[in-house]
């Protein structure tokens, strides 16, 4: 049995899945296409809709049968909630997701996944069953959501309906297109291309933006211990490029985007034309503060991640020729491994040379078939550019002489957006035989 942590994944065995939760939980599951929205009411199925195409749901299990989902669905969103509405999740134990095959004889669990004890949210996405290529995999989630099953409802793209006023202005909300259209006539302005809604980043926004609100402060890792990027990823949002905005006070959109432009660091993300796509969500605060959340990133896409490494090498070499050393070449195995340990200090949480199972940069060198006889490795996290992190990496004197040791002769560059810090980068140095 693999256990899963938040943005871990693993690949699924075709016929019919069984997922339980077992406790005091309602189950549910959303139905959606690539857009991540609905076709319509009958794609949620939960207590009182208790089947659709492909999904049913039985007390704490939901069996799935991906063969026979509706033409057009490519993921399955694993919902869960209190089963008494008046008890909120952080009073309850931990909900556990266990996932096994349901058309086969009894076996052992296919994947685990038990995320941390929610704070203030009353509704968590565990889990998503979503295709890859011509298989399909499960990933896990532990999103959090503070309105209900109307919050994940709207993200998901079905109608609900305000029971009254006061319910209304006490809900998360996500500003609608016009704020897009305020950001763009500003980046306009500034010469910079429009970005798009996307609403990935609008959910995590709104799940980040809700946990601010509950806690009364700001912060970009509220106390639930999930940070702004977790919920990105958890989304299935990856990224090459993020930034955020984490701002309380103003109450509509266009005072908001006024408060960002005085402020230097964030007028430099609302023009930023390595930024593609938004989204913001506004939560009022029960004191009656209003908390904004903007989350702008650009997708990552293989072409977009081999320029970056481009660009991380050609840096690295300029300081290499400054300081009268020969270039370093690019090599795809010291690649394959330094992109495999910055996913892997993603997925597995952690920053550090040595992995969790004790692996060191050589060990993953060799096991990507590397034969240098020497190996050294630069690791960051948290900057955003390829000029900044090798600013970084040639500020600090051990990291300065990995950039600048003369026996070094190839190069492999990895990068990884998610996890506490936001971005991970690891620079892996060979030196031929």
């Amino acid at each position: 049995m693999l256990d899963l942590i938040p943005g871990g994944n693993v690949a699924l065995p075709g016929g019919v899945l069984a997922i339980r939760v077992p406790g005091p939980f309602d189950l549910s599951v959303l139905i959606t296409g690539d857009d991540g929205k609905v076709s319509g009411d009958g794609d949620f199925v939960f207590y009182n809709q208790p089947s659709a195409p492909g999904a049913h749901l039985r007390g704490d299990t939901v069996t799935v049968d991906v063969g026979r989902l509706r033409a057009g669905a490519s993921r399955v969103t694993v919902v869960v909630s209190a089963a008494d509405p008046a008890v909120p999740l952080g009073r309850l134990p931990a909900p556990t997701l266990s996932v096994t095959r349901a058309d086969g004889p009894p076996g052992r669990s296919l994947a685990r996944f038990t995320p941390q004890r929610p704070a203030h949210e009353s509704v968590l996405l565990l889990a998503e069953i979503y295709r890859r290529g011509g298989g399909w995999k499960l990933r896990a989630l532990g999103q959090g959501y503070a309105d209900g099953l109307a919050g994940v409802a709207r993200d998901f793209g079905i109608e609900v309906a305000e029971d009254s006023a006061p319910a209304a202005t006490s809900a998360p909300s996500v500003p609608d297109d016009g704020m897009v259209a305020l950001v763009n006539a500003e980046r306009s302005r500034s010469g910079a291309p429009p970005v798009t809604a996307d609403a990935r980043l609008a959910a995590a926004a709104r799940a980040h933006c809700a946990g601010m609100a509950a806690e009364g402060r700001l912060g970009a890792a509220p106390r639930s211990g999930t940070s702004l990027y977790q919920r990105v990823t958890a989304q299935g949002y990856a990224y090459l490029t993020v930034a955020e905005q984490l701002v309380s006070g103003p109450r509509t959109e266009a005072d908001f985007l006024a408060y960002c432009l005085t402020d230097a660091r964030m007028g430099r993300t609302v023009r930023d034309p390595a930024l593609s796509q938004v989204g913001v969500a506004r939560v009022p605060a029960p004191g009656g503060d209003i908390f904004w959340t903007a989350v702008w990133a650009r997708p990552l896409t293989p072409d977009g991640l081999a320029s970056m490494a481009s660009d991380v090498v050609a840096l690295t070499n300029s300081e290499r020729t400054a300081a009268r050393l020969r270039p370093l070449a690019g090599d795809p195995r010291l690649t394959a491994a330094a992109q495999a340990h910055s996913d892997e200090m993603v997925g597995r949480g952690f920053y550090s040379h040595t992995s969790p199972d004790g692996r060191q940069p050589w060990d993953r060198a060799a096991a990507a078939g590397c034969t240098h006889r020497g190996i050294g490795e630069n690791i960051a996290c948290g900057q955003r550019s390829a000029a900044e992190v090798v600013r970084g990496w040639m500020e600090s004197p051990g990291h300065r002489a990995n950039i600048l040791k003369p026996d070094f002769t190839h190069i492999g560059i990895g990068f990884r957006g998610g996890g506490e810090a936001g971005t991970y980068w690891t620079q892996l140095f060979g030196m031929s035989g």
